[in-house]
């Protein structure tokens, strides 16, 4: 054996994680480190070697029990951190362990390849892109959609892909029906199955009850729906300081078939969350393993966070929509460095710029991920060739916010006034020094997923965390194992993955002038994703620490399932009782006050003599009709216009606060054969007068 020398030994020692905490395990056991040298001549066993096998991951099991018992003391009312976070760190520290023994490691990520690309393009195709492009957007002015500006802008954006994308082995429809061809009944196919259907029962389970009201907020959406069935296509939506286009044209075509109702716009931003579920599949097989994207999956489709959001029908579920494929393409093709992906992403990321406001923050968060890979990759011709995909990307994103770029040309001030008025002292002065704002904001937003998701009682349960037991505990242990990894390994798809979550959160931690607003789940839905990723990623890691010879994946499945179904259960209550019941609180009768409307009208009332008198902070008007049956009306009447029904012919009724006693009066002196009955409602204290006219 040749003698190591000095710079042997040092360098045996810092080769790598796994050598460096074996030195430090045999030198505190006082062993002869120098005969595990590894020298320049001959091969010996390095300190990663020393890393023991162990038959039962205890360390792994015990970390996983002290931080469900940490997260179970989080939970309201009673919320304890003096409790839940020295079991925490205690958690912590184990499952280090566990990761520096072997025992609990996340999966292998995907191997990089390598591909150099022709830069080859389709001449013709390109210039009549940009051709079409440029009177596309020369057409789409005047905030209006039409037969012919918008065949310009599809035939642009058709012609722009066909320009740069590259001939496969087999299309799209080959490889769907090649997938198709190969599906048997296996475990795997039937539990792949069962998880789809717990998802889509999740989601429509009592759709039309829960939550039961609207809000203004839906008073604008279904007032949007209304004017494209009266046929204003518009590009941007400006009620209510603005929307974007995607989620209301959806709904359109869902009220063709449920009528312009709070439930057309439910179904609507359902398939929204829906259509995000096969890509984090597809996400968590690009982390290591087709297991790590059902268990993501499965936790997601159960979930109180995504399931609120999309109950609360606004377009908020287009946000984790776009953000996992934009995020799959993206790592996809920077690992493969295939041009077809960066491609999709484009794709992905300029439909999502059409969803919803909160996804401008992809676009930055795309620059910062390919940043992180440029600063991980070595070979100069790749990273050129990134470089080259990213402008690609953009470009591709591009052609596909065409509309909305004209839209923001022509009225600035419009586009990005909400955004504004949030990030600046556009609405009213930043409360305090834009450092300390922003580091306040980003801290309580990092708490959301296991202590408090925020205030907003429309779309969450009011401070308490946006994650159940289980779902927390696992996150932030996947955290934990994903850094760990990444200090190993210094693989940048790990640090992608970490960076992916206050990216995402953006939105919401950039409310800067309203910091109560954050956290919110609205704004950080995009988060939804990575989030549960690392859900997945932990408890693969734990299933594979339990062994692979039949017994344990028994015993590996069993935990699963068990953690499954206690998840399951905390959510179904979380959303169908706590939520519900807290929302039917808050909100106001509409729909009772529609289903006085409708009966009123059946009886020979005229639509139009039918009102609501505003009271202050009080129902908005334009909701009885939609219940009733007949939208697109604000019916509300001012008190001091009351006079003014006198001119109307035929039956009359009004609907009145009940503490608005002073219009009680009026109506009382301008009609003395009216008749004054208070409607009593299900839900105390919203009863209202009902005051009918003969």
């Amino acid at each position: 054996m040749t003698e190591p020398t000095v710079l042997d030994y040092v360098k045996s020692i810092f080769k790598d994680w796994a050598s460096f905490t074996a030195f430090l395990r045999a030198w505190s056991e006082r062993a002869d480190t120098t005969q595990l040298v590894e020298t320049s001549s001959a091969e010996e066993p390095s300190f990663s070697d020393l890393r023991p096998s162990t038959t039962f991951p205890w360390r792994s099991l015990l970390a996983l029990l002290l931080a469900l018992l940490a997260q179970r003391s989080f939970e309201p009312p009673a919320q304890n951190g003096m409790i839940g976070v020295p079991l925490y760190i205690a958690a912590f520290a184990l499952i280090i362990w566990a990761f520096i023994r072997g025992e609990w490691t996340p999966a292998p990520l995907p191997a990089l390849q390598t591909n150099a690309d022709s830069l080859g393009v389709r001449s013709i195709e390109l210039i009549l892109a940009l051709v079409f492009g440029a009177a596309a957007f020369w057409a789409l002015s005047e905030n209006r959609f039409t037969f012919w500006n918008v065949s310009l802008w599809l035939i642009s954006v058709a012609l722009f892909i066909r320009a740069f994308w590259l001939q496969e082995p087999q299309t799209l429809v080959q490889k769907i029906a090649t997938s198709i061809a190969r599906i048997r009944l296996t475990p795997w196919t039937a539990l792949v199955f069962v998880v789809a259907l717990l998802a889509i029962f999740f989601r429509f389970h009592r759709l039309g009850e829960v939550p039961l009201e609207m809000t203004s907020d839906h008073a604008e959406k279904l007032m949007d729906v209304f004017d494209i069935t009266e046929g204003k296509y518009s590009i941007y939506f400006p009620r209510n300081t603005g929307r974007e286009p995607l989620y209301i044209y959806l709904s359109a075509i869902v009220a063709g078939f449920a009528g312009i109702s709070f439930l057309a716009i439910k179904i609507a931003a359902v398939i929204g969350g829906l259509l995000m579920l096969p890509y984090l599949y597809l996400l968590g097989k690009e982390l290591g393993s087709k297991r790590i994207g059902l268990l993501a999956v499965a936790f997601a489709a159960i979930a109180y966070w995504p399931g609120v959001i999309e109950r609360f029908a606004l377009r908020i579920s287009f946000y984790p929509l776009f953000v996992a494929p934009t995020l799959y393409y993206l790592i996809r093709g920077l690992r493969r460095q295939r041009r077809n992906d960066f491609i999709l992403a484009g794709v992905a990321l300029g439909l999502g710029l059409n969803g919803y406001m909160p996804f401008r923050i992809m676009p930055i968060a795309v620059v910062v991920i390919v940043g992180v890979y440029l600063l991980h990759v070595r070979d100069a011709q790749t990273r050129k060739q990134t470089l080259l995909w990213l402008g690609l990307l953009a470009l591709t994103s591009f052609m596909f916010f065409i509309p909305l770029a004209r839209y923001a040309m022509e009225n600035p001030d419009m586009f990005g006034y909400r955004a504004l008025t949030r990030v600046a002292s556009i609405e009213r002065p930043l409360p305090g020094t834009v450092l300390e704002l922003f580091f306040g904001n980003l801290w309580n937003a990092a708490k959301e997923f296991n202590w408090d998701n925020g205030e907003i009682w429309v779309h969450s349960i009011p401070h308490r965390p946006a994650l159940d037991i289980i779902a927390a505990s696992l996150f932030l242990l996947g955290v934990f194992l994903v850094l760990a990894r990444y200090l190993r390994s210094r693989h940048w798809t790990d640090l992608t993955l970490l960076l992916a979550i206050p990216l995402t959160q953006m939105p919401s931690i950039l409310s800067l002038a309203f910091p109560d607003e954050n956290p919110s789940l609205n704004r950080t839905a995009g988060a939804i994703v990575p989030v549960f990723l690392l859900v997945g990623v932990a408890l693969d890691g734990l299933m594979s620490a339990l062994g692979q010879e039949k017994r344990r994946k028994v015993v590996a499945w069993s935990l699963a399932g068990a953690l499954f179904v206690l998840s399951f259960l905390q959510n179904y209550n979380l959303i169908f009782n706590t939520y519900r019941q807290q929302y039917a609180g808050a909100a106001w009768n509409t729909s009772e006050m529609g289903a006085v409307m409708k009966d009123a009208i059946a009886r020979g009332t005229p639509v139009n003599n039918v009102w609501v008198v505003p009271f202050p902070y009080w129902v908005d008007t334009r909701l009885p009709p939609i219940w009733a049956g007949a939208p697109g009306r604000d019916i509300a009447v001012a008190r001091e216009n009351l006079p003014n029904t006198l001119d109307a012919i035929g039956p009359k009724l009004f609907m009145v606060a009940r503490d608005d006693v002073e219009t009680i009066a009026l109506l009382q002196a301008l009609y003395p054969l009216g008749e004054l009955r208070l409607f009593e409602s299900s839900i105390d204290p919203h009863d209202f007068w009902i005051f009918s006219v003969p």
